[in-house]
């Protein structure tokens, strides 16, 4: 890109302390350099102790900013408060536990760049899913490119936070999570309400990016999701009950593929 364009990496903490360092340091070795870092701490019980991991960082490169949060609100409010302190005009999520590699943002601004013409506004890339550790893969990488459309997205979602950058000036308006959904399926209604608006998602298969996973949670982790997306489709959407049974199996039978249990 003739001009860096400034990206903000929207990063909500709750009880990071542990972890939150390598996904910094991850950032740190981006080969694109014009990003500004604004971390939340959602009020994390542990004493501090993942802000002093982050006013560490933050003494050392001024890219780094942090906000102490004085409520519990979930990684949607957490994430809408460094929306609004965010100076840049592409916000790339990225979740306190998770790894870019270096040259996800790279690679992803080149991306954008090419297709700044279309009516795309959240692009996004594959990802591994590894151990609590990052150091063995649980599942084949998830790649799912082309392009998405809110009516594609009511049947599967491919985008994941860490994983995607939304392009605001492209919406115009500022789009904010839903924070009375706190961390149940908030990313997910983010993304329709974007698409919504009639804009399209675009995906590479390039996989950048490392997605930690509790080995014994990932069946757990799909069951628990069906009331909220009950939820999604009935209540956010206002579907009727056929309507929303046909998309939650379809949902659900996708599901199934994604986790490599079919």
């Amino acid at each position: 890109m003739e001009k860096k364009e400034t990206v903000s990496i929207i990063i909500p903490m709750y009880k990071g302390a542990s972890l939150v360092g390598e996904t910094i340091e991850s950032v740190l070795r981006q080969t694109y350099d014009n990003w500004e870092m604004i971390i939340v701490d959602d009020c994390s019980p542990d004493d501090g102790a993942g802000i002093k991991v982050v006013e560490e960082y933050a003494k050392k490169d001024a890219r780094i900013k942090l906000i102490a949060s004085k409520v519990n609100k979930g990684s949607s409010g957490a994430r809408n408060e460094a929306m609004r302190n965010a100076t840049g005009r592409y916000f790339a999520f990225l979740d306190s536990d998770d790894i870019w590699h270096c040259n996800y943002l790279a690679t992803m601004m080149d991306y954008i760049e090419k297709n700044t013409g279309t009516n795309a506004a959240i692009f996004y890339c594959g990802y591994r899913r590894m151990n609590a550790t990052c150091t063995n893969e649980l599942l084949k990488p998830y790649t799912n490119p082309g392009k998405k459309t809110f009516k594609k997205l009511l049947y599967h979602c491919p985008i994941f936070p860490s994983a995607a950058i939304v392009d605001t000036e492209k919406i115009g308006d500022l789009v904010f999570f839903r924070e009375e959904l706190r961390a149940l399926r908030d990313d997910y209604v983010y993304w329709l309400d974007i698409l919504s608006k009639g804009f399209t998602a675009l995906g590479i298969s390039d996989v950048l990016v490392d997605y930690r996973m509790r080995e014994d949670s990932m069946t757990a982790s799909k069951k628990k999701m069906i009331k909220p997306q009950w939820f999604v489709y009935r209540k956010i959407l206002g579907f009727n009950i056929i309507k929303s049974s046909f998309y939650l199996l379809t949902w659900a039978i996708n599901g199934l593929w994604k986790y490599g249990r079919m």
